[in-house]
């Protein structure tokens, strides 16, 4: 059963990730519509906004894959009507490499609050 679960996790994470990217690449991440906080001195910015921009479609993008690979072996076993099974190292790795992918993820958004700051500077 803990492989169904660890299967809707890595592709929930996977589809997150792909939708991110996809903001990235749009262009909208200052935008505020699209729900992230940006902050003041990178929305008004158009060169910090570019580097927003690039940095949420590049990691998003690798954390997306990251995701979606997980998602082989994890499909092996759910194909076969659950009757493989993870064993117990097999699922702390996984939940190791699942730290990994939201880690991947969530740089950007960390990396952004930090780059209002060092253009003040």
């Amino acid at each position: 059963m803990a492989h169904y679960f660890a299967f809707g996790c890595f592709l929930l994470l996977g589809v997150a990730g792909s939708l991110a990217a996809r903001t990235g690449y749009r262009g909208g991440v200052p935008d505020r519509a699209n729900g992230y906080e940006v902050p003041a001195r990178v929305a008004s910015d158009p060169v910090l906004r570019a580097r927003a921009n690039g940095l949420v479609a590049f990691w998003c993008t690798g954390s997306a894959l990251l995701s979606f690979a997980a998602l082989v072996p994890l499909g092996r076993v759910v194909l076969r009507g659950g009757s493989g099974s993870l064993s117990t190292p097999g699922l702390v790795a996984l939940a190791l490499y699942g730290l990994v992918v939201v880690v991947v993820g969530a740089y950007p958004f960390e990396r952004i609050k930090h780059l209002g700051v060092s253009a003040e500077r």
